[in-house]
């Protein structure tokens, strides 16, 4: 498969995933409700994703280093807010 396009479906692939959680970051600032969500889930997977960053940046990928740096930064906004309003 041409390089190109892979990093085309990587992007894609990333973009999606992250701007997932825009829904949820907004719910979370708008509301200041957070019971029905899990810190201990996101703590785990904000550690997954500096982990996926992490690799990003070992393997010099592109697309997993913006996904999960911008993905990073809307998960630890929902758990400031977790934190804030919980």
């Amino acid at each position: 498969m041409n390089y190109s396009l892979i990093q085309i479906l990587g992007f894609i692939s990333g973009i999606l995933t992250t701007i997932a959680f825009i829904p949820q970051v907004l719910k979370v600032w708008v509301t200041k409700k957070t019971e029905d969500i899990s810190l201990l889930m996101f703590i785990i997977f904000i550690i997954g994703i500096i982990g996926w960053l992490v690799y990003g940046f070992l393997i010099n990928n592109y697309p997993l280093i913006l996904a999960n740096s911008v993905t990073l930064l809307l998960a630890i906004l929902i758990l400031i807010g977790k934190i804030r309003f919980g």
